[in-house]
């Protein structure tokens, strides 16, 4: 332990696991594993090893079992709680990070990860090391020295021994006695009743210590404050308090400075631990070290071996491609030199440790003559199907200019044709690429596949070419084998698969204020690039394609979700009006409210206040006006002002709570889409053009981006008016069509549960049949407040939501709601039957499948033999959630295919605009209203047979909010 003095990082495990899983939530692994707290756990601690780069690095945990503490006081921490389930599933996959980042994790039995801290921390600053303890722990204060400091990880601040003073006006030496004088009510620490922070630190500043103010009582006034001091003194409460508080110093751990220095990570089985948990950020992080270290590995092989380069054309390693003789490959021409001559060199990638194990293998060629392309158009046209790419200058394709085409239909060979080229570099010219490709393009008879072939068909149908005959995407084909993933990426997939590194964009256009445009790039290392890409594409959907078939899923894959690729496309592609100038009026009408929200808050806080700021707020909440604080936040233990105790304030009645949620309300829907949609008017369609996603919800709902339409609010005032923006084309109407309570009759459908499935047979409204069942009452004396108990419970039960959730939803007791639910699952009990059922399968098979087979894995751990509705865990919620809400977006997208199959067939002029959630939106000639809602109702309900009917409510109207409700019957609205 020399000058300089080694650098010692301490870290309280559980303290930081317990951060990071209430800071961070909803994420999963692919195979449904909560990983919030692993991945917040293992981000903070790869920051400290990359950033700091500590000698020594260990983390402090607890161990299940009493500590000493317990012996001295039976009701140390008795009322603590346990551990989230969905925590508790995560510490092994912790100490998995652990075990591959070579950080030493140590607990000892009978002692908390504190005393650990304390033993380490005081060992370490005797031997002259400087000491960072990572604790936002109050307790650790106690043991700040010189060289010993404290780090909030969350609020990346250090605490020293002024730091400490400025806070709590005390030293170090005096944490112990204040905190014993203050006490702590979450662990029963007993404290001395009365005594608070400010009184606390202006004892021990006249006294010096908790035995000086005994020896000196008597100088203290007699009071409220005195009489209680002396009373903890008699009782023997403050020396108590005094010892459980006080950290040990003596926990019996082997110093074994040597074995606990930092060590190198384990990258082989890191990234791999990354990957399996769908950290894709991670993963990518640990695959940048591992190639530098392959990198620098190779160099100092061949330095050794004397060689100074070495590579391989992808022309030349085209022979380690598999071999197909199936169709002709895209080289055979009778001139072999003419295509040796537009073939493009590629350094083949040197692997980690030696020679590369990369097989890969393309052959590509750059295709740029007139007389070349003639002859390779031949070749084209006589494919049964064939892989193509575009490269563009843009991600939108309502702006995106096509550079050029790629394509591929045997394994290692590609061809890139330029369109667009930095100047001098010869091209094809992109009017005499449509004009001849359009004929092949459009062959339904001719199979088109690509990675996200649906951006590739929108930029085509902007240049007048519709294509049709999509028969594969990779991205969803990974999808549908992997729906719990967050990334259905080419490159990344290309690595899993094939152990190949694609180019990436980057190295062609670079980042930031100098990258370039496609267009600008010289086209050999665009036809690479572009090549590599069409390849990939069509070696992927040859490997997936397999595996869905072995999988059960190539029926899904067929026959829903490649279909609707076109669906969607002549979706996105039409788009959907907007009335600018409404928006803009209603921006000015939302600025003045704003306005005088933010006037009449001010008076109610009684002061001018930045209304965005929390910390501003929690002063005027809870400083100044005293209101009672809801909750605390989970990363800095202050007050928490989130909307959830916004509204539990003014649920209680304080009018300041209620005006800023009003506040916060109105300002996003402003900023999120007032504002916002104008500027995504597409100025040659005059309308905004989504994009509908297929591979985002693991259970296989579309979502919808660039802008979001389906997350508009509707229970708002201000979020009803947004949906009058939304028009059809002059002199036409919108039509909606809703299925009615669609996941609802799925639970009826699946749980058989009589008195459910006959509630739809009788056509009941369900939430009011629910509540007679609930409330023991007629239905018709059922009142607004009960219907809307069982329409919350209702749907309380298919996610899974627990008492804990109902009550705060509806703003009652706990005991209240655990009544509701027991009351459902009373009147229900085939609903738990079948919950209860569909989780010891999950267990069984590793996976739960919706009605048309698709499926998302579960770790088999993660379902719980015997855990009750109360007890489940996010998985197991995920899982009930998957198979209902899975099952209902099967019905959607059979739904989307029937009504465009029949709009095709009958040549109708309508079109369908949106699909949001469980509803369609259409625009309709007048001609076609009566026609248009009988086809439309009749395909939704017969797209799937169910054992309860299905319900379409449809609406007419001049926007997406005024619409009237169509009757069941044929007849004017």
């Amino acid at each position: 332990m020399t000058d300089p003095a080694p650098q010692v990082y301490l870290v309280d495990a559980h303290g930081l696991i317990f951060q990071v899983f209430h800071a961070i939530s909803g994420m999963t692994s692919p195979d449904g594993r909560p990983t919030n707290a692993v991945y917040g756990f293992a981000r903070d601690l790869m920051d400290i090893s990359e950033s700091v780069r500590p000698d020594y690095l260990v983390c402090a945990f607890d161990l299940p079992g009493k500590t000493f503490r317990s012996d001295i006081f039976d009701a140390y921490k008795a009322n603590r709680s346990e551990p989230p389930s969905d925590l508790i599933l995560q510490l092994p996959l912790i100490q998995q990070v652990l075990q591959a980042m070579n950080i030493p994790s140590i607990g000892i039995p009978g002692y908390e990860a504190d005393d650990v801290l304390a033993t380490l921390a005081d060992a370490a600053d005797k031997a002259g090391m400087h000491v960072t303890i990572c604790s936002s722990d109050k307790d650790c204060r106690q043991l700040i020295r010189d060289r010993v400091q404290l780090l909030n990880l969350r609020k990346k601040t250090r605490m020293d021994r002024a730091e400490l003073l400025a806070d709590w006006g005390v030293t170090p030496e005096q944490v112990v006695d204040f905190q014993a004088l203050v006490g702590d009510k979450v662990d029963n620490v007993p404290g001395v009743p009365g005594i608070g922070e400010k009184t606390a630190a202006k004892l021990l500043q006249q006294f010096g210590s908790i035995d000086g103010i005994i020896q000196r009582i008597d100088e203290l006034p007699k009071g409220k404050n005195r009489s209680n001091l002396e009373a903890a003194i008699a009782s023997g409460a403050i020396h108590l308090s005094r010892q459980l508080t006080r950290l040990s110093t003596e926990v019996p751990i082997a110093l074994e400075w040597d074995k606990w220095k930092r060590a190198e990570w384990d990258l082989p089985r890191l990234q791999s631990l990354f990957q399996e948990l769908g950290f894709r950020s991670y993963a990518e992080r640990i695959r940048g070290k591992l190639k530098s270290a392959g990198a620098a590995a190779n160099a100092t092989l061949l330095e050794t071996a004397g060689i100074a380069s070495r590579a391989v054309t992808k022309a030349k390693a085209a022979s380690t491609a598999p071999a197909k003789a199936t169709t002709p490959g895209l080289f055979d021409t009778d001139d072999s030199a003419d295509a040796a001559d537009h073939s493009v060199d590629v350094d083949f990638p040197f692997g980690a440790l030696g020679p590369s194990t990369d097989t890969w293998g393309g052959n590509y060629r750059l295709i740029n003559q007139l007389s070349d392309w003639s002859d390779f158009l031949a070749q084209l046209s006589q494919q049964s199907s064939f892989a193509f790419d575009l490269e563009t200058t843009s991600l939108r394709f309502d702006e995106a200019r096509i550079v050029g085409f790629a394509f591929c239909w045997n394994v290692g060979e590609a061809v890139y044709v330029p369109a667009l080229a930095p100047l001098g570099e010869p091209t094809i010219p992109i009017d005499r690429l449509l004009t001849d490709l359009k004929p092949i393009l459009e062959n339904p008879k001719i199979g088109k596949r690509n990675q996200n072939i649906k951006f590739d068909a929108n930029i085509l149908a902007r240049k007048g070419v519709t294509v049709r005959g999509i028969v594969g995407d990779s991205m969803v084909a990974h999808y549908l084998l992997h729906a719990g993933e967050r990334s259905h990426n080419l490159d990344e997939m290309t690595r899993q698969y094939f152990q190949h590194e694609n180019i990436t964009i980057e190295s062609l256009i670079g980042k930031g204020k100098k990258q370039l445009s496609m267009s600008e790039v010289p086209t050999e290392k665009i036809a690479e690039y572009a090549a590599e890409d069409a390849d990939a594409a069509w070696r992927l959907c040859e490997r997936l394609e397999t595996e869905l078939q072995s999988a059960g899923l190539d029926a899904l894959y067929r026959e829903v979700e490649i279909p609707l690729i076109e669906v969607l496309g002549r979706m996105e592609s039409t788009g959907i009006r907007i009335d600018v100038p409404f928006l803009n009026r209603l921006s000015g009408e939302m600025a003045e409210q704003l306005e005088t929200l933010e006037a009449e808050i001010h008076q109610l806080a009684g002061r001018e206040f930045n209304i965005g700021s929390p910390k501003q707020l929690r002063q005027i909440l809870f400083e100044e006006m005293k209101l009672p604080m809801q909750k605390r936040t989970d990363t800095t233990g202050e007050a928490s002002t989130d909307q959830e105790s916004l509204e539990r304030l003014g649920a209680l009645g304080y009018e300041l709570p209620r005006k800023l949620i009003e506040h916060r309300q109105i300002s996003k829907l402003k900023g999120t889409y007032v504002d916002a949609l104008p500027k995504l008017v597409d100025l040659q369609t005059g309308r905004v053009h989504t994009s509908f996603n297929q591979t985002v919800a693991a259970t296989g709902r579309l979502s919808s981006s660039d802008p979001n339409l389906q997350n508009i609010p509707t229970r708002t005032e201000q979020g009803k008016q947004l949906r009058q923006a939304f028009l059809p084309r002059d002199g036409w109407q919108l039509l909606t069509a809703d299925y009615s309570q669609i996941e609802l009759r799925m639970l009826a459908h699946y749980s058989g549960d009589p008195a459910l499935r006959q509630a739809f047979l009788d056509d009941s409204d369900v939430h009011t049949r629910v509540a007679a069942d609930i409330f023991k009452v007629p239905e018709a004396e059922v009142s607004s407040l009960q219907r809307r108990v069982a329409k919350t419970v209702n749907f309380g039960v298919i996610y899974g939501m627990s008492a804990h959730g109902l009550a705060a939803r509806l703003g009652i007791l706990r005991d209240e709601a655990t009544g509701f639910i027991d009351a459902y699952f009373a009147r229900y009990p085939q609903v738990l039957a079948y919950q209860d059922t569909l989780l010891a399968n999950a267990r069984k098979n590793g996976y739960v499948s919706t009605i048309l087979g698709r499926r998302r894995r579960f770790d088999p751990s993660v379902i719980r033999p015997g855990s009750t509705f109360q007890q489940r865990n996010q998985a197991e919620r995920e899982a009930i959630n998957m198979e209902i809400q899975g099952s209902a977006a099967d019905l959607m997208k059979l739904a989307l295919l029937r009504v465009d199959e029949q709009l095709q067939r009958e040549q109708r002029q309508s079109k369908m605009l949106l699909t949001v959630h469980d509803e369609l939106v259409f625009e309709v000639p007048p001609d076609e209203i009566e026609t248009m809602v009988g086809l439309v109702r009749n395909a939704m309900t017969t797209a799937m047979e169910l054992t309860v009917p299905l319900h379409v409510d449809v609406s007419i109207g001049p926007n997406w909010l005024d619409t009237v409700d169509w009757p069941q019957s044929a007849g004017a609205p």
